[in-house]
């Protein structure tokens, strides 16, 4: 990883100098994921993130990942009333019962597209949008007006279709940024030619 200070190295605005922050930016943020209990946790806080800041829930994540059962898909869709409560009393996450809630619908919810799709990775990545409708140039500029795209409405719509909750078009945007779909790190971020090369090299989930 590049050392969070160094001066001659340029980066998202938005990754600020949290060590943080500016660690998953250059590790994580726009990597191209195929595996579905990443994808799930990461949809599962992104709809947490709602009302706040990702860096909130980014320190937050270890206690999300230990009060969630690591994200595991199946576990998460067995959660009772009980486990509601015990979330609730977990000062360590964000306790909000719909958010708590609409994890564990999303679970099921997720299990279902695994059985129809085989993957949760094959189904999202079937929105991946077309480089032709991508900013022929992304600046900073730019990028703070991509609140959301047709890609992520579409991904949105069909995900509350499917029963989903908490997947707004926004929501899904910030999603498909973060797991690599699009390549969000702006002209001269050091990290954007890193996550070009990885989604060249990526093999899209049939």
């Amino acid at each position: 990883m590049s050392e969070p200070h160094a001066p001659d190295i340029v980066r998202c605005p938005w990754a600020g100098s949290d060590p943080l922050y500016v660690a998953y930016h250059d590790t994580e943020w726009g990597f191209p994921v195929a595996n579905d209990t990443r994808l799930f946790e990461k949809l599962c806080l992104e709809g947490f993130q709602s009302g706040l800041s990702w860096l909130t829930i980014l320190r937050k994540r270890e206690n999300f990942r230990a009060g969630f059962a690591g994200f595991d898909i199946e576990a998460v869709a067995r959660f009772s009333e009980d486990d509601v409560a015990r979330l609730l009393a977990d000062a360590g996450i964000v306790r909000h019962r719909g958010k708590i809630q609409s994890t564990i619908n999303n679970a099921r919810r997720a299990l279902e597209l695994r059985a129809e799709f085989g993957s949760l990775a094959a189904y999202f990545w079937r929105f991946e949008p077309h480089p032709d409708t991508r900013p022929e140039r992304l600046d900073w500029d730019t990028l703070r007006t991509l609140a959301m795209t047709d890609a992520s409405r579409a991904l949105s719509k069909d995900l509350k279709k499917r029963g989903f909750s908490f997947v707004g078009p926004t929501t899904c945007y910030a999603f498909m940024q973060a797991m690599g779909m699009v390549n969000d790190h702006i002209e001269g971020c050091h990290c954007r030619p890193a996550v070009e090369a990885a989604r060249a090299a990526f093999t899209r989930p049939a």
